[in-house]
Order: structure tokens, then sequence, then C-alpha cells
């Protein structure tokens, strides 16, 4: 199988590449979300790889939270490079190519239990909870005093938003602190292939909170 992963949830956008070789991983730091350019970029590291777009067989994109242009256009270039695919690989035709997967999903751990926390703004706090590549509490918003409570004494902290709340959260979890990185398309790419059953047809980005009508 070939998978491309992207996950375009941060500034540290990347594009993973899983096949029999391997995975392969590109990061393109510091990319514009609203960049055209980075379907390019794309199509030049598959080719780097010998691969065109038709030879995809599965695309596994990280649906965030993050960066809400940058998820969005993730999912809408995954969709309709989906539709060129299946034009010119008819067996494909009734084959579900797209599925996403939390970009929080690529900070947990192969094992064990890890909170990973986000800067959800104006106070509040994003919180989720995977033992390995299961999810075992839903996203959460949760404020300041209610943080601690949020996150098990028994898990690992992580964040990819460690600038702006890695102090609060060395306060809040001590020692179990793990530090900062962003999320990873190679990561998101390994558990897609090793955890099947985890991944969601149909994505949509991760909302925090729901849509308000005006």
């Amino acid at each position: 199988m070939n998978l491309l992963a992207i996950d375009r949830s941060t500034d540290a956008q990347s594009v993973a590449l899983a096949t029999d070789g391997g995975v392969f991983e590109r990061v393109f730091e510091g990319a514009d979300a609203r960049s055209a350019d980075w379907p390019v970029k794309i199509r030049d590291f598959l080719a780097e790889h010998g691969l065109e777009f038709s030879g995809l067989d599965r695309i596994v994109v990280g649906t965030g939270p993050g960066s809400f242009a940058g998820i969005r256009g993730a999912l809408a270039f995954a969709q309709g490079l989906a539709l060129g695919i299946k034009a010119k690989r008819p067996e494909l035709a009734q084959e579900s190519i797209v599925y996403g997967l939390p970009s929080a999903a690529a900070l947990a751990g192969a094992a064990g239990l890890t909170a990973v926390v986000g800067d959800a703004r104006r106070g509040l706090f994003w919180v989720v909870v995977y033992e390995g590549a299961k999810m075992v509490s839903g996203f959460r918003l949760v404020q300041r005093e209610d943080l601690a409570a949020a996150v098990s004494e028994a898990a690992t902290v992580l964040t990819s938003d460690g600038a702006r709340i890695g102090e609060t959260l060395k306060e809040v979890s001590g020692e179990r602190y793990a530090g900062s990185r962003p999320p990873s398309a190679g990561e998101l790419a390994r558990i897609a292939l090793a955890h099947p059953d985890v991944l969601v047809r149909e994505p949509l980005p991760v909302y925090l909170s729901p849509a308000v009508r005006t």
C-alpha cells in the first residue's frame, strides 16, 4: 500500500509517504497555511520516491486541533485528489481513500497513558487522553483551574503549544510534563498502518466548540 499522510495543523507542516520500503517524511517549516504551492511540494516529494498522485492507495489527513485554514486546505486537497485517483483507477471507485486522524494522536506515545494539551485561547485549554494509539478520553475544553483534574495523574503530558502554555503545564504536571513538539505526518502514517481501526472516514476538522449561527 502507498499511503500519503498530511498534517498542516501547525507551522511545522509535514507530509509522509508510507510504502513497502518504509516511511519517508518531509517537513515544510514555517509554510503559510494559505500557500498555493504546497500541492506542488507534495507532488515533487512523491516524485523523489518514484510515485505519482495516481499511485496512492490511501490518504490520511491530520484533523487538528490547530490551524483551521491549514486543516481545511489539506482535507479539500485530499478529497479532490481522491476523485482524480478514482478516475484513473476504476477499481477503487467504491473504496474509501481519504481518512482522518486527530493531529494530537501523533504526540501520543506508542504505549502508556498520554494527555495531549493545547492552547484554546481566551484562557481555555483543550485536553485529549490517549492510551497508545487509542483515544480514551475525547477532546474537552477546560479552564486553568480545572486543568489538573482533567489530566490524569498517571499520564505523561505533551503539547504542541509549548511556547504559549509550556510553563503552565510544568506548574500543573511537574515531572510528568514531557515537553513540546509539533504533530508529525510520519507518526500519523505509522499509526494508520499499525492501527487502521482508529482512522475516521469522511473526516472533518476537530471542532473544539460548536458552530455558532449568525
